[in-house]
């Protein structure tokens, strides 16, 4: 018999802070599959950097996250319905041109997610985005 990897759901209004009940899930399931406080902090921030970036640029009116848990890793799925975009045109912001400007010290939410996580995936088009992110689990813990 296979036994199914379980799976929490959240779905998640546009409300200012929601994103932390994302992260309370987070903490419980991570301390079920006994990943280390470093490691569960990282998911913590990379679940809240998509959020706020499915909030603000997605005109959605709801997120849905999706926990997946397996023997190895963590999988973790934000999904949103809005406008979608194209991750290339994304551009990276220059480190030294926001800290010498009175310019916005924002734009780094996609470069931030993919250090916190072990793999992240964007799937996006006109009907919404998917980041789909892993932690995995190392053997020692």
């Amino acid at each position: 018999m296979n036994k199914q990897n379980p799976v929490v759901e959240l779905k998640l209004p546009v409300i200012p802070d929601i994103e932390l009940s994302a992260t309370k899930t987070a903490e419980v399931i991570s301390r079920h599959m006994n990943l280390s406080e470093e490691k569960t902090g990282e998911i913590s921030m990379a679940i809240i950097e998509s959020c706020i970036n499915a909030f603000e640029h997605s005109k959605t009116k709801e997120i849905f996250i999706h926990f997946i848990i397996s023997a190895d890793k963590l999988t973790i799925k934000v999904k949103d319905q809005g406008v979608g975009f194209d991750k290339s045109k994304v551009e990276i912001p220059n480190i030294e041109n926001k800290l010498n400007s009175d310019e916005r010290k924002r734009g780094w939410g996609l470069q931030l997610v993919s250090a916190l996580m072990d793999t992240v995936e964007y799937d996006s088009d006109e009907t919404g985005t998917t980041v789909t992110m892993t932690k995995k689990r190392e053997d020692n813990e």
